[in-house]
């Protein structure tokens, strides 16, 4: 155990104190950082959405143009919509907390479920994508290995997000640089190739436009872009990621969210919009075995006339290896994101709790685990088609973004009489809803029959397992509510005069574990009362405040979770002197419970060598491997550990329905 333990913090890093102010600064990230991590799935996007819109076209290219402008144009507005999400929630949530806040739970879990899917396929497609640009430069016969190179790569990706979202940037860094600088060359440069016939473009655009209205009609010649713009609606993916992840930013927060939506838009903007010019420009078609990406930027580097074959296939396969890695990193936005989610919606009681959980190394490691096997899963199931997967992907991006403007639109109509700024703010807003609305409802029409009916069953099947998870959560806390009222109000008076001093380490001693609720704790206190009458002189409290995702947003929820915990302990203590036993308590946080109520215990006991441990276990009457999961099962646990070390633990049944 101590070998798999040494070789397991060797992967993954030394452990970090969550209560050291030190730690936060150190594992928070700058604008640039964020950009890397965050901003590296919708940059990626540029490798396989313009190419889904511009094949969409047929033979149609010279639309090309329209859709260049309309895709960058796209990417700004909703960009300027998240700004707005970042301004009034900048703890992070996103697309989950803004439906939640202001449209409601239920829309709120709808957006959130769709995230959950939606990042889930983020690490697939991008994978997937990038394999994809690799194997560009290989044979076709090497095609059979993509899908083992796929499953091999979600697993090593698992491995790094354990480490930190700062140290695994830090190591995709290069590619991702590697990746703009090489495509802004390329982008410019194709552009500039054609500049003598730059002039004509336009006019060419705008002629064909108007020679198909007068022969098919102009609602056939809209039908066309919007199909094809709908369905290059991967290319907005991971827009909303910064929104998410605001409090993972370095301080101050909002600007620098800020800044690091500017330097995400204005990239994909750039690069998404240049991609589609140059499909335009250089007559793109498709090759068997190569991504039209591979294609294109063939040919501009075919014209930049660098002597050698070998020089120019030697760039080519620069250029699609720093794809290949740029989806790679692109597939981190589903690893930093989706646990996001899961937290968020697990304070809400949506899902599991183990979901705030926090390793050693202040990642949610439940979600990094489950994000790797779904995406496994959804790999193996498509076998890694990207065309399969991109039309799952982009109907819960578009529900996502379109519940969030929408929430943003009534935010800024209910505040219509605070300012003069909100037509503006209500018009930017509605400006977004009405384009990924109208994205949304096309791709879900025009996909659905070719497996976008999967994406809307796995959702609402997530949508219901939640429902089930939140109504067993209610019905728990309900009861555990009466128990706590029982118990509520500040310590009861102790007169100093009668009540005992110190506990004495000579006289048996009762160690009682106790939890956030009071009832629970109280309920075992006065069993411990009953089964062993005048038996026990001293009661000592251990209690563990548990640093999870919710409680490290900020020094004023630990602050806040040490004063919650305190008040309680000092009811025990004042409750027990009253009755004539002596009592103390011990405290203590970490992100593992488990661990440390043993270092609380192990000391305690060392220290009173006549005492037994007790503590509450809740007794549910239908059991289940649902509830089983859904309550932690710390003190089973603790006992365990204990009794191998022969010494003494006993629980105390509640029954709580």
């Amino acid at each position: 155990m101590a070998g798999f333990a040494r070789m397991w913090q060797l992967i993954v890093g030394k452990p970090l104190d969550p209560l050291d102010p030190h730690t936060r600064h150190a594992i928070a990230v700058t604008p640039l950082l964020a950009w890397v991590g965050l901003g590296a799935d919708g940059l990626s996007s540029s490798c396989y959405g313009p190419e889904e819109a511009f094949l969409a076209l047929g033979q149609h290219t010279s639309l090309a143009l329209f859709l260049a402008v309309a895709t960058a144009a796209t990417v700004f507005v909703i960009a300027i919509g998240y700004n707005q999400v970042i301004e009034l929630f900048p703890t992070g949530g996103g697309g989950y907390r803004v439906a939640t806040a202001l449209l409601g739970p239920h829309p709120g879990l709808v957006s959130g479920a769709a995230l959950l899917v939606d990042y889930v396929l983020t690490i697939a497609t991008s994978l997937a994508s990038g394999v994809d640009a690799f194997f560009s430069l290989l044979p076709v016969s090497a095609q059979a290995f993509k899908l083992a190179t796929e499953l091999t790569l979600i697993v090593l990706m698992t491995g790094l997000n354990f480490r930190g979202m700062r140290e695994s940037i830090l190591v995709l860094l290069p590619i991702f640089l590697g990746f703009v600088v090489l495509h802004l060359v390329l982008i410019v440069y194709g552009v500039a190739a054609h500049g003598d016939n730059l002039s004509a473009v336009v006019p060419g655009a705008i002629g064909d436009a108007r020679s198909m209205s007068h022969a098919l009609g102009p609602l056939v010649v809209i039908a066309l872009l919007m199909r094809a713009f709908s369905l290059g609606g991967g290319t907005y993916t991971g827009l909303e990621a910064v929104s998410n992840n605001v409090n993972m930013l370095a301080e101050p927060r909002v600007p620098n969210g800020k800044i690091t939506m500017f330097y995400m838009s204005s990239s994909l903007a750039f690069t998404a919009g240049g991609i589609i010019l140059l499909y335009m420009l250089w007559h793109a078609q498709p090759v068997e075995g190569q991504t039209l990406n591979a294609v294109v930027f063939g040919s501009v580097i075919d014209h930049l006339g660098l002597g050698s074959p070998l020089a120019r296939h030697g760039l080519l396969a620069a250029v699609l290896a720093f794809e290949a890695g740029l989806l790679l990193v692109g597939a981190q936005t589903g690893f930093l994101d989706g646990p996001a989610v899961l937290s968020n919606m697990a304070t809400d009681s949506w899902v599991p709790r183990h979901f705030r959980d926090l390793s050693t190394r202040l990642v949610r490691q439940n979600g990094i685990v489950v994000m790797g096997v779904a995406s496994l899963l959804i790999l193996l199931w498509t076998r890694g088609d990207v065309s399969i997967l991109v039309v799952l992907y982009s109907i819960n991006v578009f529900l996502t973004f379109s519940l969030s403007l929408l929430g943003m639109c009534t935010y800024w109509w209910r505040h219509r009489h605070d300012g003069e700024n909100w037509l503006r703010h209500f018009g930017l807003s509605a400006l977004g809803l009405s384009v990924t609305s109208t994205v949304l409802v096309i791709t879900l029409v025009e996909k659905f029959t070719e497996g976008g009916w999967l994406t809307v069953l796995v959702t609402s099947a997530v949508v219901a397992l939640c429902f089930l998870i939140k109504q067993h959560y209610d019905d728990t806390r309900a009861q555990l509510a009466k128990e706590d009222a029982l118990f509520a109000g500040p310590p009861p008076e102790v007169d100093e005069a009668t009540a005992p001093g110190k506990p004495d380490p000579s006289q048996p001693t009762a160690i009682l574990l106790v939890g956030k609720h009071r009832g629970a704790s109280m309920h075992a206190l006065l069993w411990v009362n009953r089964l062993f009458p005048g038996h026990f002189k001293n009661v000592i409290f251990l209690a563990v405040g548990e640093v999870d995702a919710q409680s490290y947003e900020g020094a004023e929820h630990l602050e806040r979770l040490r004063k919650t915990i305190s008040a309680a302990l000092e009811y025990y203590v004042a409750h027990c002197r009253r009755h004539g036993m002596a009592a103390d308590y011990r405290i203590a946080f970490g992100t593992h419970p488990v661990g440390e109520f043993m270092k609380l215990a192990v000391t305690t006991m060392d220290e009173y060598p006549n005492s037994v441990c007790f503590a509450s276990k809740l007794i549910f009457k239908r059991v289940s491997f649902l509830t089983a999961w859904l309550h932690n099962q710390t003190p089973v646990e603790i006992q365990t550990r204990l009794h191998l070390q022969g010494r003494q633990m006993v629980l105390l049944p509640m029954n709580v329905g």
